[in-house]
């Protein structure tokens, strides 16, 4: 295994000083967040253009990957997370041309996998959405498969306001789509495993392992913290929305040695990418780095 860390949070930093630092405290991976390179207000989290794939050459790309292993560092994936299935055709039809660019960008550098959405219209039942997802799929993984790259669905429901509920935007959350997507589209399209999106919804996270651990192509490192007041106040009809915390591991509720006892056992030996949303180390760039230090601590004992 290999720990490291998502850029996202460092939208306003360039690639080269990032690395710099990941390798100077010990990370050993980046997955480089790959958002158009647009100017404007972006989802949380998003928006983070650290390689410009509509531009990217052959050789600039191969010239990235050899300068970040000078560094010590591996590229886990190139990671852009927007809603292929969203119902407005404008909106889907931009966010999979870039989806492409990405997954071109990734052939080029030589990067074997893109993490991503699956996708949803949160006004649509489940059912619903993953007869579109078999609509639009296919061509988007033969281009992936075309271009030498796999890809990776994130298992994040993608509801955390109101203009996402009831649904939630992305479908691949749960065992009952998950079964299907890797019987549909076998070896081809993986997980990107990230547990703190079982706290919340109750799923047990050992008993997930066991199912989908060989599914695994990446796996994130992101806690969670139920907020039990929220809860109360609203209830689980809101769906995560109020009391769903996002926390850098070890500040939330996550067990992070059963976490890595079932990866292991489960086989996966890949990166661990710490995925940092903890409104408690954010605003400066020193701020999201000592959160991503603190990760550091908690996680490195289990990562050999």
């Amino acid at each position: 295994m290999k720990l490291g860390l998502l850029t996202a949070p460092f939208a306003d930093t360039p690639l080269d000083k990032v690395a710099d630092w990941a390798s100077s405290e010990g990370f050993q991976a980046l997955e480089i967040a790959c958002w158009p390179k647009t100017s404007g207000p972006s989802r949380r989290y998003a928006g983070t253009s650290h390689i410009d794939v509509a531009s990217i050459s052959a050789s600039q790309g191969k010239a990235i990957v050899a300068k970040l292993k000078k560094k010590g560092l591996e590229v886990s994936a190139l990671g852009y997370y927007p809603n292929p299935l969203h119902p407005d055709k404008a909106h889907r039809k931009a966010v999979i041309e870039h989806l492409k660019q990405v997954i071109a960008g990734a052939g080029k550098m030589g990067v074997g996998l893109v993490n991503t959405f699956c996708g949803g219209d949160a006004s649509q039942t489940l059912d619903a959405n993953w007869k579109e997802a078999q609509k639009v799929w296919p061509d988007i993984i033969a281009f992936a498969r075309d271009n030498g790259v796999k890809l990776a669905f994130e298992n994040c429901p993608m509801i955390f306001s109101y203009d996402e509920w009831p649904g939630g935007h992305n479908i691949a959350y749960s065992p009952y789509i998950w079964r299907r997507i890797i019987e549909t589209w076998k070896g081809e399209v993986g997980m990107n495993y990230d547990p703190s999106h079982l706290v919340w919804q109750m799923i047990d996270q050992s008993r997930f392992i066991r199912e989908f651990g060989p599914h695994m192509f990446h796996v994130h490192a992101k806690d969670l913290m139920i907020d039990r007041d929220g809860l109360y106040e609203r209830g689980i009809m809101s769906a995560g929305i109020g009391w769903q915390i996002p926390r850098m591991p070890g500040l939330g509720e996550v067990d992070w040695s059963g976490f890595f006892s079932g990866l292991y056992r489960a086989g996966y030996d890949g990166p661990v990418i710490i995925e940092h949303e903890d409104r408690r180390f954010e605003g400066t760039d020193e701020a999201v780095k000592r959160g991503f230090l603190l990760a550091r601590d908690v996680l490195k004992p289990f990562v050999k």
